[in-house]
C-alpha cells in the first residue's frame, strides 16, 4: 500500500447540472487518480440548499446502501444535500480496501463531484476508517506540494471526524484484535470478502501514510469537531482527547455519554447535532 494525494473526478453517467441540482438523486461511478471506480450518489436533500453538501465517509465493511449509511444520510438530508460513496473494496466500488490509506483518493474524487453539482461549502463527515480518512484527506490540500499543483478543489469547509482512531496498528481492544486478523490473514480476508463484502488488499503499508494525529495540526484553519463514545469498544477515549490536544485550539470535541462506535451506535439526535454544526461552521 502507498499514500496517495488529493484526487479528480472522471464522470460516468452525470446528467447536465441543471437537470439534477437541488432536484433528483444521480447515482453514478467516479473514478480516482488512481484508476479506481467508485460507486457514489448524489441527493439533493429534503430541504435542498444551494450552498451546502455533506460527504459521508462510512466505516470499514460499510458501503452507502448499507442501512446505517442511509439512515445518516436521511438525517442531514434535512440540511442539505448529501454525497454518499462507497469506499474502494467495498460495495460495488472497485479495486481493494486499503483500510485508511488509499481511501483519501476516494473521498477526494467525492468532494470534488459534489462541488460539481455548484456547492459553495462542502463539509465531510467520516464515520470510525472514515473518520480517519477524513482527517487525512482535509490535511492533504494544504501541503504546500498540494497547493503548487492547483489540488484545491477537493478541499473541505467543515470537517467532522465520529469515533475515529489517532494512530494506526491499535491493537487494546478484542474488537481491534479481530479487525487486524481479518486485515491480515489470508483466512481473514477471506471471511471479509464473503461474509462482510469487503475485498482487502494484501499488501503492507508502504510507505507507512501519516496518522490522524499527525494530520489534525495541518487541517487549521478549516473547522474540525471530533465525536467520540464514551463507550466504545474499539478506540477508548483516550484516542478523541490526543486528536482533540493535536488541533491546537481550532477543534471541537463531542466526549458523548453512553455512545457506543461510529455509525450504528449514532442516534437521529446525534447526526442532527452533528449535521447542525457542518452546516453552521461551513459557512
Amino acid at each position: 500500500m502507498s499514500s496517495g494525494t488529493a484526487g479528480h473526478v472522471t464522470r460516468s453517467s452525470i446528467r447536465p447540472l441543471g437537470e439534477t441540482a437541488g432536484r433528483t438523486p444521480v447515482r453514478t461511478f467516479l473514478r480516482t487518480v488512481d484508476g479506481i471506480t467508485i460507486d457514489a450518489e448524489y441527493a439533493p436533500g429534503t430541504r435542498p440548499s444551494d450552498d451546502l453538501v455533506t460527504v459521508l465517509a462510512h466505516g470499514f465493511t460499510g458501503d452507502l446502501d448499507r442501512p446505517h449509511v442511509r439512515r445518516a444520510a436521511a438525517v442531514f438530508a434535512q440540511y442539505g444535500a448529501v454525497v454518499t460513496f462507497s469506499f474502494r473494496g467495498h460495495g460495488r466500488s472497485g479495486g481493494r480496501s486499503t483500510v485508511g490509506d488509499r481511501e483519501v483518493l476516494d473521498l477526494a474524487a467525492a468532494v470534488a463531484w459534489a462541488r460539481e453539482f455548484g456547492h459553495t461549502r462542502v463539509a465531510t463527515v467520516g464515520f470510525s476508517m472514515g473518520g480517519s480518512v477524513v482527517l487525512r484527506h482535509a490535511a492533504l490540500p494544504g501541503s504546500p506540494a498540494a497547493e503548487h499543483e492547483g489540488r484545491t478543489e477537493a478541499r473541505p469547509d467543515a470537517v467532522v471526524a465520529v469515533s475515529a482512531p489517532a494512530r494506526w496498528y491499535y491493537r487494546g481492544t478484542a474488537p481491534m484484535r479481530r479487525l487486524h486478523w481479518l486485515v491480515t490473514r489470508p483466512v481473514g480476508r477471506a471471511v471479509g470478502r464473503y461474509g462482510l463484502r469487503t475485498r482487502i488488499h494484501h499488501r503492507e503499508w508502504d510507505p507507512v501514510p501519516a496518522s490522524p494525529v499527525e494530520s489534525v495540526p495541518l487541517i487549521a484553519p478549516t473547522p474540525l469537531l471530533i465525536v467520540h463514545g464514551d463507550r466504545d469498544g474499539y478506540f477508548p477515549v483516550d484516542h478523541p482527547r490526543m486528536l482533540a490536544a493535536a488541533a491546537g485550539g481550532h477543534g471541537e470535541l463531542w466526549l458523548e455519554h453512553g455512545m457506543g462506535h461510529a455509525e450504528n451506535a449514532a442516534d437521529d439526535e446525534l447526526l442532527g447535532r452533528i449535521a447542525q454544526w457542518a452546516a453552521s461552521a461551513a459557512g
